[in-house]
């Protein structure tokens, strides 16, 4: 059905006491306010067995559509906000990621201003961040499409057995670059460059930049460097026939799909991005500095700055 309520999705892990309670806390100061909680399917299942107030949430998809979805607020890490943007895909709602778990890199604020948020939220006072996303087909040895999906984070082709290696032939706007044995290719965006990408030892990418990074995994091959590609390219990954082993394509690790050789991979930007919602302007610096906590003892600063040494 469709009400002319405003519709807040609630996403949260129901296997956490602490994001429970958070979600019962975000749901009470939303019926204050006169808006509707919605619930994801399974996520409102698994509540209502632990508290049956829960039940008085809407079901997404049952009782309101994707489309009339407001803005969603996530109460967990990275993986609950890549869930939570396959729930709002389709429709238009901004995601705002409270973090509730260790680093957190897509939350906007931590647990301990959760309540203000949910306050800004209902005053409509936070601005809306597009991030670039990834459209991902596959296509089988005729070239025909089996099937496709969608990346916020990154599309990846690894191998299926650990004692196999891919054969692949990696291939930039049509063009072939080069063929070489490998654990696989992961291509991210710059939301996803401090996630996989950034663990196989790829750039980090800042998000104001469009672009798209691919990179090798355990390459065996002299030129099997990180790449940077401009956001327009087609990026593609085929996996030759001669290769001795099964590939398996993952996007953001949750949707999976098996590449028999032969299979190719085909990488671009999706027309769609992913919306964040943002209640503060901060740097991205300072979003580096403090969830990888690195070192900056001993810094000036511009000299005439704020915060620059006298």
């Amino acid at each position: 059905m469709t009400t002319d309520q405003r519709s807040i999705l609630v996403v949260a892990h129901a296997q956490r006491g602490d994001t429970v309670q958070a979600a019962a806390r975000v749901m009470a100061a939303l019926h204050e306010a006169g808006a509707r909680p919605v619930l994801a399917p399974e996520d409102r299942e698994e509540l209502i067995a632990q508290r049956p107030a829960f039940a008085r949430a809407a079901a997404l998809g049952a009782d309101i559509p994707v489309g009339d979805i407001e803005l969603a607020i996530v109460l967990g890490g990275d993986g609950t906000i890549l869930r939570a943007a396959e729930l709002v895909r389709g429709g238009t709602a901004p995601i705002l990621g409270i973090n509730m778990g260790h680093v957190g890199f897509l939350a906007e604020i931590e647990r301990d201003d959760m309540d203000a948020a949910v306050h800004r939220v209902i005053s409509r006072d936070y601005r809306v961040e597009e991030r670039l996303a990834l459209s991902v087909r596959v296509k089988d040895a005729a070239g025909h499409v089996i099937y496709s999906t969608w990346a916020l984070n990154e599309a990846t082709v690894e191998k299926a057995s650990r004692e196999r290696m891919l054969e692949v032939v990696i291939e930039i706007d049509g063009k072939p670059l080069s063929t070489f044995g490998c654990d696989g290719m992961v291509v991210s965006t710059p939301t996803g460059s401090t996630a996989y990408n950034f663990s196989a030892g790829g750039p980090v990418i800042w998000p104001t930049v469009e672009a798209m990074a691919v990179v090798p995994l355990s390459a065996h091959a002299l030129f099997a460097k990180p790449l940077v590609v401009g956001p327009e390219t087609s990026v593609a990954i085929e996996v030759l026939e001669r290769t001795s082993g099964i590939g398996i394509l993952w996007c953001d690790g949750r949707r999976s799909h098996e590449l028999p050789p032969g299979a190719r991979v085909v990488v671009r930007r999706s027309d769609q991005p992913v919306r964040l919602a943002r209640l503060h302007p901060a740097a991205f610096t300072d979003r580096l500095v403090r969830k990888f906590r690195l070192p900056v003892e001993g810094w000036r600063g511009p000299a005439g700055t704020a915060g620059a040494a006298t």
